[in-house]
């Protein structure tokens, strides 16, 4: 079984690197040569999003690594905030089976960040929890390893979020993720996991390391001051399985402190993340 996450090669941060010189192309250098999530549902176009899906998973494959995906096209995504969108509730199993014949290989998915921390916030959600378990269900059947998403621990108590969890169930899923697209401290997360694990028989978790150098300081929308966090690593210690970059920094959270689209490239944050890093 491959060890390592795959690094693409063509992100928004590599060719930032590539424009750069000097010592911003060494910052921006410290993002692109780190393996960070690809997301999937920037198209609800079933046969766009399986082609995306081939691609990056083939090339993952071929260099035995492991592509990390993050499945975020939930009906009523983002609870119309930032991030809103998603497939209409009509067409979300068609579209997550084209996502799942797109598998190539054994990758790990994040599936719907938010999704159930948000749950029954905002209209036009459907049966979410139906639509978790059939996601679930398609792209383990593929190949991949899911994981639910179950926010963080500045956000839900833990006995809510296994709650929601446990609606869901893991027949399908292995586990849960934290803290993606998030800043709250490793620590602060590894305890909520551990406790939210306890709660729902054991699960193993991943974390989002990507952006939380410095910790959460009360804002979720481009917050100043934050860093780079702990490089993504398979961790397998008690019931972490890996630290993870499921959001590429240097992307736009939303129109918030200067930051474009959510999702956009935001140059001058992706500097700062890298420049107030540890490491």
């Amino acid at each position: 079984m491959a060890r390592e996450f795959y690094c693409a090669p063509d992100t928004r941060a590599a060719a930032a690197a590539a424009a750069a010189t000097g010592v911003e192309r060494e910052l921006l250098d410290k993002i692109a040569s780190q393996p960070a999530g690809f997301w999937v549902g920037n198209s609800t176009d079933p046969a766009r999003s399986q082609a995306e899906v081939h691609a990056i998973t083939s090339a993952a494959a071929a260099v035995d690594r492991i592509a990390l995906l993050v499945v975020y096209a939930i009906p009523g995504r983002d609870a119309g905030l930032y991030s809103s969108g998603g497939v209409a509730t009509s067409e979300y199993a068609t579209w997550i089976d084209a996502v799942a014949a797109g598998i190539v290989g054994e990758p790990w998915v994040i599936l719907e960040p938010d999704a159930l921390g948000q749950l029954g916030d905002g209209d036009g959600q459907g049966d979410r929890i139906g639509y978790l378990r059939y996601a679930a269900h398609a792209l383990t059947r593929a190949g991949a390893r899911v994981y639910l998403d179950a926010g963080n621990s500045a956000w839900r108590p833990a006995q809510t979020m296994a709650d929601r969890l446990l609606q869901v169930g893991f027949d399908d899923a292995v586990g849960f993720a934290l803290n993606t697209s998030n800043y709250v401290a490793t620590d602060a997360e590894t305890a909520y996991g551990r406790e939210l694990s306890a709660l729902v028989g054991g699960r193993t978790f991943v974390i989002d390391t990507s952006r939380n150098g410095n910790g959460w300081n009360g804002e979720w929308c481009n917050p100043r001051g934050r860093a780079l966090g702990a490089r993504p690593t398979l961790v397998g210690e008690g019931s972490v399985d890996a630290h993870v970059w499921a959001k590429l920094p240097g992307e736009s959270d939303g129109e918030v402190n200067g930051g474009p689209a959510a999702g956009q490239w935001f140059g001058s944050m992706a500097l700062e993340l890298a420049r107030n890093a540890a490491w």
